[in-house]
Formats: structure tokens, C-alpha cells, sequence
């Protein structure tokens, strides 16, 4: 189906909301992923364990522990390669981009955060990528998230979305480096993910020449 048969909201200067894009082709591929490579909690450098669950597809994944946040080609407790990233996630991701206005975008990585009850995602920058000319994709599925958006800096005031099942943000320009966090999980459980959240975001890891 079009893009143009969704809603397309801009939520603010490199913010745009597709709600409800997500599909079920696209649940079904995630799920494949985490069947593949299960969530786990990672470290932070500072020795604390994170609430979130996570797991990760395509060339890169995200990884974290003493040594401090960064990208691998290789998945470092189960050893060799990440799953390959399925067509559907790509061609989503790439689709949402465009709808937002960033054209030809080709994520090279696609975390995978999944939300238990009492999970949460502090206010933070997704900056540990090469190019921030290019967007970040984010797409929801299960219970709704309470999505905190801020400024480029951490004390700036900040505002709440809900993100349903389904919903696509793309924060990109003058939006890539807004500090972002996940409150907590809200509404009902959802008849596939239960009282989950499950959150895929596409990045771009290497610069685009």
C-alpha cells in the first residue's frame, strides 16, 4: 500500500510521524530476527545493567559493555555475524525516510529494543554514527511507548508522544541530534507481543560518500 494511504504528521522541524505504517510483514521479520539472535541486556560503560532488552540485524549491531557504546560487524557473546537485515525492515526504513523527505536512505544497521514491563530508555543522542546527515527510522510495535523528545541539549524542555503499534518516526537535520527517551510502556497488551514493546531503529553507521 502507498505511503500516501497513511497519516503523515510533522511533529516538529525533522520530525515526522507515520502512523500506524508498520505492518504485519514487518512484525513477522522482527520476530525472525529476535528467534535468531535473542535480546539480551547489555552493560553500560559505567557498570549498570540496562532495563531494555536488545539484539540487532544487518551489516552492523550495537554494542555495549566496559570498553563503551559502539557498532560490530559481529554479534561479541554469540558469536559470528548478525542476521542479515530482511527486505521488508530495509524497504520500510527506506520508504519512511523518503515519506519524511530524506531520499535514497540505506540503513546499514537495525537495533532492536525490546521493552518488558518497568523497561525504560533514559534521554539520550544516537551519536555514535559517522554521517548525522542522515536520518534515524524508529517503528513500534506492541504496547504504546511514552516517547520523550527534547533539544540538542539535555536541558532542554521536552515533550511526550504516544508511539502506538505500528507508528514510524523519522527524526532527521535539524532533529538528528535531539536527546530522545522511552518513559515507560502504556495501554493494553497486544495480541502478538504481549506486554512488550518492541522498537526496530535504522541507522546509517558509515559515512554516505
Amino acid at each position: 500500500m502507498s505511503l500516501l494511504a497513511f497519516p503523515i504528521d510533522h511533529i516538529a522541524a525533522g520530525v515526522t510521524l507515520l502512523a500506524g505504517r508498520a505492518g504485519p510483514e514487518a512484525l513477522a521479520e522482527a520476530l525472525s530476527v529476535i528467534e535468531k539472535a535473542p535480546p539480551r541486556s547489555y552493560t553500560t560503560p559505567w557498570g549498570k545493567r540496562m532495563s531494555v532488552q536488545m539484539t540487532s540485524c544487518g551489516r552492523y549491531g550495537w554494542y555495549s559493555d566496559s570498553s563503551g557504546y559502539r557498532y560490530t560487524e559481529t554479534d561479541l557473546e554469540r558469536g559470528g555475524r548478525w542476521p542479515p537485515m530482511p527486505p521488508a525492515l530495509r524497504h520500510l526504513a527506506g520508504e519512511a525516510a523518503a515519506a519524511a523527505g530524506f531520499a535514497r536512505f540505506e540503513p546499514e544497521a537495525c537495533l532492536i529494543n525490546v521493552y518488558g514491563p518497568g523497561a525504560k530508555m533514559g534521554l539520550h543522542q544516537d551519536r555514535d554514527e559517522a554521517d548525522f546527515g542522515q536520518p534515524v527510522v524508529s517503528v513500534s510495535f506492541g504496547r504504546d511507548g511514552r516517547f520523550r523528545l527534547g533539544g540538542r541539549r539535555r536541558s532542554d524542555p521536552t515533550r511526550t508522544l504516544v508511539l502506538h503499534h505500528g507508528d514510524v518516526l523519522v527524526f532527521g537535520g535539524p532533529a538528528r541530534l535531539m536527546y530522545h527517551g522511552l518513559d515507560r510502556l502504556d495501554g493494553p497488551t497486544h495480541p502478538v507481543v504481549g506486554d512488550r514493546r518492541i522498537n526496530l531503529t535504522f541507522r546509517r553507521v558509515e559515512a554516505v560518500h
